[in-house]
């Protein structure tokens, strides 16, 4: 019998021949079946790879399927998914199927080992590295399912049956039941009335978001299905985590970037080979996992820019997890407190945007903010970096006991150095942009591609010592912290922690009261509930508004509502925000400081309809990269007088990229624009291999 596969790799579907036998303990079966994972030759190497028809025998000589791994195949609606981002994303398919298989899945391995130690458990759980682990079985958290053949039913639960109105935890006892208040219930009635399959829950920082999830996953395992839960990073949303966690541990399955590659295959195949429901959770990744009976998709978080994955294949989880709701017959809810412009515009066109506006806890109060004016000195007089204002608030903090978070998106201490005699910059040799001091180290580092190197003594052009050091970053406002309050115990938050300081005993440090200062960029932001926490100081709000994106003002309201959502929860009767920026004025703040994001919609909404950008046009990003600027120049020049034949497209001027020279060369970019993407994946049709195509990028830079 002949088949299509798809085998894993920069590769297209293949026609090959099988003939049974040889497979991995499975029924014998001489047929396959769409789905169904097998390994195949391509040229001289073994690869798995995915059967996804039946087909005629060709006119030409075909290979033979080697091994079929697994007599279950993968849900079909992850096969659907493959073909959809190879047809959307002008993704290879088999790089496509490289994001479901996990990597090593054709590899043995040895079941009694003890793996499951930190993958399958919830992250209230050990963290135990399993290399160093016991191998004495550990049912604490672990997910003990039987295997399932095809068809068959779980010995613990046949299909159709439901769960008690209580869930079982990780340690046998019982969870009360999931209560809402008014607001959530209403919101839970909206999202099941809401057409369609994706719907947005727009809900308010602190407005109880969790809670709604929580009960739409108990309500899918009572109907024995499975939910799948997305979270921006695990380390940063280890409170959520934890909470599901607690609720449902049995059957709560962690995916994360802290697993082995034994770890993932070994949970792959737990997954694929169970007909029990289950609760997965993760990042982007976690989308993919080969869950049966899936009724439920939930993004929570859903405007972080890490739901797009850079690297080939490029894909949005957004856009496919809309994808698999359809495709499975599942409901997809994504939930945010600042959705992004797109997603809130297309969600209220189909009349699915599901509201929740009103604070959980009776106690959270509005904060009180304050935008402060960086170019008036008189606010500055103590220190250039921090206002009068907020340094009272600091001293008030310390001495009521209470906690202090002060934000700036910069790492290092300092991002350009410069000479002051010539103007020559010291630049990254790889990257060719500004090297950012580390002045604890007293090294310039590329936050790019990593380089470092000490600082010279002297400017390598011109040789005069006159080098200085200009603007300011984390760790430079860390120091200046430390001399101004000496008795205050203060921490730094950002990528340039130590290794092993894990986040959450960072967190659990801060929650503890064991630190009065918090100084840090974007990983302080998101989802932290801090009980101590009563004062939050943006030391420079404006800082990314002025980067030529389309993109720049959404992230820039998005990162200040997360910031100023740290403090007035319900846990302090004090909450106050102090807004520093050279640009006091400017619209995106002033809707940022009144938590106003349906005015900001509507800013941007209007904004983006007569530039012609998302949600109103699709867009395209094409990059060349090649040693010499003049080889560049002729190429791009050459595709935008092709592209210009199409009327339906709309083309920016060629410029150089964000990044423009690199070790590799000079990079320049075309954006094209259109109202229809079938036009624009037309255009790719033919194209100069050397350029990288980039759909539905998550900005212009």
């Amino acid at each position: 019998m002949f088949y299509e596969v798809i085998p894993e790799g920069k590769v297209e579907a293949l026609t090959y021949h099988y003939d049974g036998g040889g497979d991995n303990g499975d029924d014998n079966s001489d047929s396959l079946f769409p789905g169904q994972i097998v390994t195949v030759p391509v040229g001289r190497r073994i690869v798995p790879g995915v059967v996804t028809k039946k087909v005629a025998q060709p006119d030409f000589k075909t290979k033979a399927i080697i091994k079929k791994l697994y007599s279950r195949p993968l849900p079909k609606h992850l096969l659907d998914t493959v073909r959809f981002i190879h047809e959307y994303y002008l993704a290879p398919s088999g790089s496509a199927l490289s994001l479901v298989l996990p990597r090593g899945v054709e590899k043995k391995r040895r079941k009694t080992e003890q793996m499951f130690g930190s993958s399958l458990l919830g992250a209230g759980d050990s963290h135990a590295s399993s290399r160093g682990a016991s191998k004495t079985p550990v049912a604490t958290g672990v997910l003990a399912l039987p295997l399932a053949l095809p068809g068959s039913e779980p010995p613990s639960m046949k299909r159709g049956s439901h769960l008690p109105t209580t869930a079982k935890t990780e340690h046998g006892s019982v969870s009360p039941e999931i209560r809402l208040n008014e607001a959530q219930k209403k919101a839970l009635k909206g999202l099941q009335k809401a057409p369609g399959a994706t719907k947005l829950l727009f809900g308010v920082t602190g407005s109880g978001k969790t809670n709604i999830y929580l009960k739409m996953a108990k309500n899918a395992l009572e109907r024995h299905l499975s939910t799948v839960l997305l979270v921006p990073e695990i380390a940063l949303t280890g409170q959520l985590v934890r909470v599901f966690n607690e609720r449902f541990g049995e059957r709560v399955i962690m995916i994360h970037s802290r697993l082995t590659e034994a770890e993932r295959h070994l949970i792959f195949e737990k997954i694929l080979m169970t007909d029990e429901s289950l609760i997965v959770v993760g990042a982007r990744s976690a989308l993919f996992a080969p869950v049966a009976h899936l009724g439920l998709i939930i993004i929570d978080e859903e405007h972080e820019g890490t739901y797009y994955q850079e690297n080939t294949p490029k894909y949005s989880a957004i856009r496919v997890g809309s994808f698999i709701a359809k495709a499975s017959g599942a409901s997809l809810v994504l939930g945010s407190a600042t959705p992004t412009v797109e997603d809130y515009y297309l969600a209220s066109r189909q009349e699915s945007v599901v509201t929740l506006t009103k604070k959980a806890k009776s106690s959270a109060i509005k904060p009180a903010i304050s935008i402060i004016d960086f170019k008036d000195r008189d606010n500055f007089t103590r220190n250039k970096y921090f206002s009068n204002s907020l340094l009272t608030a600091i001293s008030a903090n310390l001495n009521q006991g209470q906690q202090t978070l002060i934000f700036h998106n910069r790492r290092g201490s300092a991002p350009l150095t410069i000479c002051e005699n010539c103007g020559e910059e010291i630049l990254c040799p790889n990257c060719f942009l500004p090297l950012t001091l580390h002045a604890d180290e007293y090294v310039l580092h590329c936050h790019t591609c990593g380089f470092s190197e000490n600082v010279p003594a002297a400017c390598p052009k011109c040789g005069t010592p006159n080098l200085v050091h200009k603007g300011f970053g984390t760790k430079l406002l860390e120091s200046e912290l430390c001399k101004l309050f000496p008795g205050a115990r203060i921490r730094r938050f950002d990528a340039d922690n130590k290794k092993g300081e894990g986040m959450d005993a960072l967190y659990s440090a801060v929650r503890d009261g064991e630190v009065d200062i918090l100084v840090g960029t974007q990983t302080l932001a998101k989802g932290l509930d801090l009980p101590r926490l009563a004062t939050v100081g943006v030391v420079q709000a404006d800082a990314g508004l002025a980067l030529p994106d389309y993109m720049a003002e959404e992230r820039c309201f998005q990162l200040l509502t997360q910031v100023i959502g740290r403090v007035g929860r319900g846990h302090l009767a004090k909450a106050e925000v102090f807004i520093q920026t050279f640009r006091p004025e400017h619209p995106v703040l002033k809707l940022a400081a009144d938590e106003d994001y349906l005015g900001f919609y509507k800013y941007l909404i209007a904004k983006r309809r007569r530039a012609g950008f998302p949600p109103f046009r699709f867009v395209m990003k094409l990059e060349i990269t090649m040693k010499t600027e003049a080889i560049v120049l002729r190429k791009v020049r050459e595709l935008v007088k092709r592209l210009t034949k199409d009327e339906r497209l709309m083309i920016s001027p060629p410029q150089p990229g964000f990044h423009e020279r690199t070790a590799k060369g000079y990079t320049w970019q075309i954006i094209v624009r259109s109202r229809s993407r079938k036009a624009l994946l037309e255009a790719c049709e033919g194209l100069d291999q050397s350029f990288k195509i980039t759909l539905d990028p998550m900005g212009l830079l």
